[in-house]
C-alpha cells in the first residue's frame, strides 16, 4: 500500500473570499504580517501498487478537482508522514 495526497487549491486568478476573511480575522487578532491566504484541500487517498500516478491524475482531475477553477497536484508520501 502506498499513501498518495492530492492538494487542490483555487488558481491564482480565482478570487478566494475564505482566504481573504482568514486574513481579516487575523488583522482582527492582532497577527502582523500576513498579507494573503489561499485555503484549498488535502486528499489522502491509500492505494496498492495497481494505481499509479497516471490513474491518480485521472482521479484528481474527474473527481477531487473542478478543473476550471483549481489546480491540483499528486505526490506519493512514505507512512511515517
Amino acid at each position: 500500500m502506498a499513501r498518495v495526497v492530492v492538494e487542490v487549491m483555487p488558481k491564482a486568478e480565482i478570487l478566494d473570499p475564505q482566504g481573504q476573511a482568514i486574513v481579516g480575522a487575523l488583522s482582527r487578532l492582532g497577527f502582523a504580517g500576513v498579507s494573503d491566504v489561499r485555503q484549498g484541500k488535502r486528499f489522502e487517498l491509500e492505494v496498492d501498487g495497481s494505481v499509479g500516478d497516471a490513474e491518480v491524475e485521472k482521479i484528481a482531475e474527474a473527481l477531487l478537482a473542478n478543473t476550471v477553477i483549481e489546480d491540483w497536484t499528486v505526490r506519493r508520501i512514505d507512512g511515517d508522514a
